[in-house]
């Protein structure tokens, strides 16, 4: 055991406390990312059963917020849950959810109408429209249909953070986020009856005047979420491996620097090929700075 006694000089020991804490440092971003892979199982198993699921009314599954309203305005079990409403649109509460792009990256906005039921405001994301500034709707806007109308999609979860907050810009309403909450803030004042939790994507929407139900014209609909693991899996098992590498690198080095120590033909022969490649890049460096330095001379010419 005497020949490992250098483990405990001052190098040997902060280097080991190095070792440590980056080998606990990759399991944390492991577990993290196991965790993420879990979660995303998790709502996926939700989406698919909402995907089976009888189209519901707004009414059956949101609930209109209120002063005493607390906790998520959509449960995740109704999360991607196909819904429908009928109701007019309020376009003079229109409010643009800026800064999006499509599947192409191409910069535009999502037009958001609030439709008016007899219940209550339910958020309509009728969907994405090419934007060259990514905040205001493109000219001419797409129409947004008037009268009674019947609207189908998607019950989404409010967006949470600073993000929501419905500002007026160019004399319109517009947010970096949806939620029903921020939005209840904003204009709730305006209408005679509450603002719905949560949001809905629209799928269809059909008037009296039309023959069936149809995707929003000139809209770009939400897509529906890609029901795979994704890359968490591959993830995780890369940061356990490089905890693991950094715990073999260090043990790999400790056997050297004994080795080292008890072995002076092997220590002998390390020495020569530390030598060996210092003589190496110094010889490198200094070709490398006669370019340089002829280079230079011939550009001073």
């Amino acid at each position: 055991m005497r020949s490992f006694r250098f483990l405990l000089s001052r190098r040997w020991a902060l280097f080991a406390v190095a070792v440590a804490l980056s080998a606990y440092a990759c399991w944390l971003l492991g577990q993290w990312q196991f965790g993420r892979l879990h979660t995303r199982q998790a709502n996926n198993a939700i989406v698919r059963i909402n995907e089976h699921a009888p189209t519901a009314s707004v009414a059956e599954v949101m609930k209109p917020i209120t002063s005493t309203s607390t906790g998520p305005t959509v449960s995740n079990s109704n999360q991607w849950r196909h819904v429908t409403a009928t109701g007019t649109y309020d376009t003079s509460h229109m409010i643009i959810w800026r800064y999006l792009t499509n599947d192409r990256s191409q910069s535009g906005v999502d037009m958001v109408v609030p439709l008016m039921t007899a219940t209550g405001i339910v958020l309509v994301n009728r969907g994405w429209v090419g934007s060259e500034d990514s905040i205001n709707l493109p000219t001419p806007a797409p129409v947004v249909p008037s009268g009674v109308v019947t609207v189908t999609g998607w019950l989404q979860q409010d967006g949470t953070g600073p993000s929501t907050a419905v500002n007026q810009v160019n004399g319109g309403a517009n947010t970096r986020a949806i939620s029903s909450t921020a939005v209840q803030a904003a204009m709730g004042k305006d209408w005679p009856v509450p603002v719905y939790g949560g949001w809905v994507a629209l799928q269809s929407e059909k008037t009296a005047a039309d023959n069936a139900p149809h995707a929003a014209p000139g809209m770009t609909p939400a897509d529906y979420p890609t029901l795979d693991d994704g890359p968490h899996f591959f993830y995780g098992l890369q940061w356990y491996f490089f905890g693991i590498l950094a715990l073999f690198g260090f043990g790999y080095l400790a056997y050297e620097e004994r080795r080292t120590e008890i072995d002076p033909e092997f220590a002998a022969t390390m020495d020569a090929r530390r030598r060996a490649h210092l003589e190496r890049n110094a010889k490198k460096k200094a070709v490398k700075d006669a370019y340089k330095k002829a280079y230079a001379d011939a550009g001073e010419k």
